[in-house]
């Protein structure tokens, strides 16, 4: 049966993995997970994957998650409970229950395999499993349709790389016909492209299986004691050794640049860069594009105010992003990122900065590349960024330089 996209919107599912630590961006992860981060002022990492999907038409949705989710499932609760359940939509936050072990979940397939009573409560037949902490705009739809059509077990999205740079990555290995034969992690030697030679394809971690498929190997791998923990490790594998018609789709960027834009803020420094790029004049990433719109939590606040005094305290803000109640008293701020509720005082000086909700930047304090986290009082006639050694001793500094301050720091 060939079925229409609204057909196959009602008949996915989608599970989205949001559990990870994020221990490489301490101390950001500190009392949150990665997907709930900040980014671009109003905006969660997850916002991104969570608006693929409604701009997709998906809206069934679950969303699991494991360490630190308190802020998640209360962003979740707030931001996106806009589904109807008597029209089939959802979205739901599922911890680990332990339903079949005394286990948390212990990789990607396992936390699907934990959760598999949840294909038995809707009429599915296939399953979209998306990560939930990389930025990027994508139409799933397209890949579920292409699934379809391909009638594949298993389909993966994934980026074309150059090659010397692929061994990074999960990197996939297919005939002409986009067919997967291989799948190797971080490989010394990756394979190319048959027909994009020196380039190679490699996995975005972005899934759709067929569902009853997904159910059987998960289940078969169980009881034959192999390690179905991983999807990349264990579960792709095992599937192409198993003869699964598994197909490769290439990524279409609903981005609409130049270059495909996917990015992993795995880092502080890629945190930072990534930032960075949405204040420059043509960013890689559009946030402005109204015909694929970026959905978060709407606070209710006032709008952005620049207060300016007499003499030299003049509230100015250059080539920056400030979202809504916050207040530029008097301060310059440049090349930054103004959360909502920040307010800069008088005589004071942000530039290149990240400085997240309900920050006070305190008279005549200078702030130079640094990341700000949440509920943070500077104090009056503070630096930060310009001594790294001094910096150093009180927080945390990246290999770049960036310093950061954890939420609701004391100075």
């Amino acid at each position: 049966m060939a079925y229409t996209g609204s057909a196959i919107i009602r008949k996915t599912l989608t599970m989205i993995l949001a559990g990870g630590q994020g221990e490489r961006l301490s101390p950001l992860t500190l009392h949150r997970t990665k997907p709930s981060v900040p980014f671009g002022g109003k905006y969660r990492i997850i916002d991104f994957a969570l608006s693929n999907c409604l701009n997709s038409g998906l809206r069934k949705i679950y969303v699991l998650t494991q360490y630190k989710s308190d802020s998640l499932n209360r962003h979740i609760y707030e931001a996106w409970n806009i589904f109807n359940p008597e029209l089939g939509e959802f979205i739901y936050s599922i911890p680990p229950q332990q339903k079949i072990s005394n286990n948390w979940y212990t990789g990607t397939a396992n936390a699907i395999f934990q959760n598999l009573n949840l294909f038995e409560d809707h009429l599915v037949d296939y399953v979209l499993l998306l990560s939930g902490d990389h930025i990027y705009k994508m139409d799933y739809l397209k890949m579920i349709q292409y699934h379809v059509e391909k009638k594949a077990a298993l389909s993966i999205a994934s980026l074309y790389v150059p090659k010397d740079t692929a061994s990074r990555f999960g990197v996939l290995e297919i005939d002409k016909n986009y067919k997967v034969i291989s799948f190797v992690e971080k490989p010394k030697r990756p394979p190319e492209i048959p027909d994009r030679p020196g380039q190679s394809f490699v996995n975005m971690g972005i899934y759709v299986f067929n569902a009853k498929i997904l159910k059987d190997v998960l289940e078969n791998m169980q009881k034959e004691k192999l390690d179905n923990s991983d999807f990349g490790k264990h579960v792709i594998p095992y599937m192409i050794k198993q003869n699964f018609n598994i197909q490769a789709f290439r990524f279409e960027d609903e981005n609409k640049k130049e270059k495909p834009y996917w990015v992993d803020v795995g880092t502080l420094d890629s945190y930072y860069a990534a930032s960075m790029d949405l204040i420059s004049v043509t960013p890689e990433f559009n946030l402005y594009d109204a015909n694929w719109p970026l959905r978060t939590i709407q606070i209710q606040s006032p709008p952005v105010k620049t207060i300016s005094h007499e003499g030299e305290r003049v509230g100015r803000a250059f080539n920056s992003l400030i979202s809504d109640g916050s207040v530029i008293s008097g301060g310059l701020v440049e090349r930054s990122i103004l959360s909502p509720n920040v307010r800069v005082n008088s005589y004071s000086y942000v530039t290149d900065s990240i400085i997240m909700n309900n920050c006070n930047i305190g008279r005549h304090s200078r702030i130079r590349r640094a990341i700000i986290d949440k509920n943070v009082t500077v104090p009056e006639g503070t630096e930060i960024g310009f001594d790294t050694e001094t910096d150093k001793k009180r927080f945390t500094v990246s290999e770049t330089g960036i310093v950061v301050i954890p939420k609701n720091y004391v100075f």
